[in-house]
């Protein structure tokens, strides 16, 4: 039997907080999950919390799908990560990357600034891969149930993407399984939960 248990963002704030700077002088926090889990929302309710924080201050949240150059670039979009944001945070100095549209198809010309902060939010499918696991102060999985996955991500994106979104499933099934990320979470969250909460200031967690 599965135990779920509400807990407080601000609590998890402050757990963040107290835990140690592993990339340079800064927290990372990676938020990973499958697609329509509710990444995003766990990310932004996070650093809500950490916001309001007295000792705290609004993190930067990156999100992958701003690092990948089309759908063919699910995993291998890492070494721009890498290069570009966490490899400077590690050495002290504020990283920059440039953020792709997907109406262009193109990355944007403007670089997207991260400054050395506290915190910094990584959220996305493979966010907490096994590659970064040294620099986490915190690894999240965000999973919920797959055809609520699937009726989330074509609300969001249109019926004209199933084909691809079909293959994006099945590419971030293999790499989950390959690389154990569930299990090796420091938090496995729900992303739709049955237990009544404030889902603003509450989120469910698999006890």
């Amino acid at each position: 039997m599965v135990v779920a248990v509400v807990e407080a963002y601000d609590r998890l704030a402050r757990r963040v907080l107290a835990g140690p700077a592993r990339l340079g002088r800064t927290r990372l926090v990676a938020v990973d999950g499958p697609s329509g889990a509710g990444k995003s929302v766990f990310a932004a309710r996070l650093a809500d919390a950490l916001a309001a924080l007295p000792d705290g201050g609004r993190p930067a949240v990156v999100h992958t799908d701003d690092l990948l150059d089309g759908w063919d670039d699910q995993l291998t979009f890492w070494p721009r990560l890498q290069e570009c944001v966490l490899a400077p945070l590690r050495a002290g100095r504020p990283g920059a990357y440039r953020r792709y549209s997907w109406v262009r198809r193109a990355f944007l010309p403007r670089p997207v600034p991260v400054e050395v902060a506290p915190v910094l939010i990584v959220e996305g499918v493979s966010a907490a891969r096994a590659a970064v696991a040294a620099d986490l102060t915190l690894a999240v999985f965000v999973t919920a149930p797959a055809p609520l996955r699937l009726r989330r991500a074509l609300h969001r994106d249109g019926p004209e993407i199933l084909p691809e979104l079909r293959r994006w499933h099945h590419g971030e099934r293999a790499h989950f399984a390959a690389d154990g990320t569930e299990a090796r979470a420091d938090l496995v969250v729900e992303g739709a939960p049955r237990l009544p909460h404030d889902a603003d200031r509450y989120y469910v967690r698999r006890g």
